[in-house]
């Protein structure tokens, strides 16, 4: 599971913009929880679980503007807010 954050994490800036789209931002959601379970985490993975089901309407906005501005989704990078 690591090795799949770190590969979406290692994507070209143009791919990670395509995942952005509405429909497709579902991956981003899902790699969200994958976070929270290698993380052993609980509320990440409750965070995860919320960007999927009613978060999946408006996260993909925030996830283009985090991947144009920092270059990874939201929550999904080795610096989160800094």
């Amino acid at each position: 599971m690591n090795d799949l954050l770190k590969s979406v994490d290692g994507l070209p800036l143009i791919l990670k913009v395509i995942l952005c789209i509405p429909c497709i931002d579902i991956f981003y959601c899902i790699c969200r929880v994958v976070q929270g379970v290698v993380k052993n985490n609980v509320l990440w993975i409750v965070l995860g679980i919320l960007t999927v089901f009613p978060g999946a309407f408006f996260m993909w906005l925030l996830d283009l503007i985090w991947v144009l501005w920092k270059g990874h989704a939201l929550l999904l990078g080795d610096e989160i807010f800094s």
